[in-house]
């Protein structure tokens, strides 16, 4: 699945990287053994108690983000404008109701936990370029070719890798970055418009998964013979909540 990606992914505008990334949560069995020591014994019940509150916090988000569904229509229309508005406006009830990140926050919080600890802006940009290609993205505009080429003219002049805990040259890359957007028509104060247009595509994207679904599974189910008879049912006009 991918979305259009329409803005430059600059590290000082990061929120305008996409990423449907899923967050996902691995459980691991314990074993308990004879003879441990009292502070393993202690450390060990503090990570049950731990696990439970995560489990528990995770319900009570799910509970929540489900009572929102329950009330809310969501028109299956990827085509239609209003539709993707509206469930872009849903979700947006959904994470703010269940204390969800949004998009862009979570995309935010994979860069930073992706980059944390690279000690060069080449690394880094290469890392931004990973997480683009894997999250579907696609730079349109051949914004990633013009970093790197502020990067290396950078580099050629001081005569090294370019670090990231070197402010001064770092300033000068950010500039060279700053130049790229203005010449491209990108500005700071854009960044709550480009975060909604960003939103939007997500929807768009995730409705027209949400409709892919929903016909594959009628369509199995019209393969029974039981359903042979059957006309295939408009999913426009599917109501998701009488299946909650």
């Amino acid at each position: 699945m991918e979305v259009s990606l329409k803005f430059a992914p600059l590290p000082r505008m990061q929120l305008q990287l996409t990423v449907l990334l899923s967050v996902g949560m691995s459980w691991k069995k314990f074993k308990t053994i004879n003879l441990v020591l009292r502070d393993l014994v202690v450390s060990s019940i503090s990570t049950v108690y731990l696990l439970k509150g995560i489990f528990f916090e995770v319900k009570k988000k799910f509970e929540t983000a489900l009572g929102v569904l329950k009330k809310e229509k969501i028109t299956i229309d990827p085509d239609d404008p209003a539709a993707v508005s509206r469930y872009a406006q849903v979700m947006k009830t959904v994470r703010e109701k269940a204390d969800l990140l949004s998009d862009s926050q979570r995309i935010k919080y994979t860069i930073e936990t992706f980059t944390k600890g690279i000690p060069d802006a080449r690394t880094y940009l290469n890392t931004l370029q990973q997480l683009r290609i894997k999250s579907g993205l696609i730079d349109h505009l051949g914004i990633e070719p013009l970093m790197m080429e502020a990067l290396e003219k950078i580099e050629k002049d001081i005569k090294k890798p370019l670090l990231r805990s070197d402010k001064k040259n770092m300033a000068t890359l950010l500039a060279e970055f700053d130049k790229i957007n203005k010449k491209l028509g990108f500005r700071k104060e854009d960044l709550p418009k480009i975060e909604e247009e960003l939103e939007l595509e997500i929807a768009k994207s995730e409705l027209t998964e949400l409709k892919k679904e929903c016909v594959e599974a009628m369509e199995t189910q019209l393969k029974r013979e039981e359903f042979q008879d059957e006309e295939m049912p408009d999913v426009r006009k599917l109501d998701i909540r009488n299946f909650l």
